[in-house]
């Protein structure tokens, strides 16, 4: 099993970056080089709880097939995708925002193991590579969105946060309005 460590500081709002990170158009801007398209489930706008993705793009010399599903979803401090059908024997993806002083912190932990015994192990330390640099790329392109204008071009396309976190948001104003409460 192979874990991956990146950590992103952007001088932007924690919403922002977080939505950026579930932006499927935003994904696929920082993987051309890999010519990676979205094929099924969400193709375009932003991914929320419990929705899944199949990603195809050209890696190592082959066409590869990656679903992925939300399974853990905390809008805007948390999302989990696992793959449910793919090359890897385990494949989970973890992101984490923080406010700090001077901004958000994003964190992402993946962790992998390949398929096919020893062959696969062997393999593992080229795709962990692929894999830091693809991440490095999409960071990128997400604090130079959050921190300049683009990122209206993401989430604007889009409309409106997927259903999961206008539901959360609009819970939160529920619980705490004082004709609810009593107050």
């Amino acid at each position: 099993m192979e874990t991956i460590r990146v950590t992103t500081w952007m001088d932007a709002p924690m919403e922002r970056c977080f939505r950026l990170a579930t932006s499927i158009d935003l994904h696929l801007v920082s993987a051309a080089q890999t010519r990676e398209t979205a094929i099924g489930g969400v193709t375009s706008g932003e991914i929320g709880e419990g929705q899944s993705v199949v990603w195809r793009g050209r890696h190592f010399g082959r066409w590869v097939t990656h679903t992925s599903k939300v399974d853990g979803w905390r809008p805007f401090s948390y999302f989990r995708d696992v793959m449910t059908e793919g090359w890897f024997a385990r494949f989970e993806h973890e992101h984490h925002f923080a406010v700090m002083d001077d901004g958000t912190r994003m964190r992402d932990e993946i962790r992998f193991s390949a398929r096919h015994g020893w062959m696969g192990r062997m393999l593992e330390k080229m795709v962990r590579r692929h894999l830091i640099g693809m991440l490095r790329r999409r960071n990128a392109l997400i604090k130079r969105a959050a921190e300049t204008e683009e990122w209206h071009k993401y989430l604007e396309r889009s409309g409106a946060a997927p259903s999961s976190v206008r539901v959360a948001k609009e819970s939160r104003a529920h619980r705490w309005d004082k004709s609810v409460v009593g107050g």
